[in-house]
């Protein structure tokens, strides 16, 4: 447990929280544009599980593939 806490003392947060941030917004704003969208190229659910699952791909692949603009 002590080694757990040393390497989470040692990551430099400055560089590392943006990314992170970034991560929670683009999954919850496209989360929030799936449930929206009446249909999705492929089923909602899978955006939804690729969303959460894949880690800023996901929301991305999304945005690019997942959406049906007709």
């Amino acid at each position: 447990m002590t080694e757990v806490l040393e390497f989470l003392q040692e990551v430099n947060w400055v560089l590392v929280a943006p990314i992170i941030g970034l991560q929670f917004i683009l999954v919850l704003i496209a989360l929030i544009d799936c449930a929206r969208q009446e249909q999705t190229n492929g089923p909602k659910w899978l955006w939804v599980l690729l969303i959460i699952t894949v880690n800023l791909i996901g929301p991305i692949l999304y945005f690019i593939i997942g959406r049906n603009d007709n």
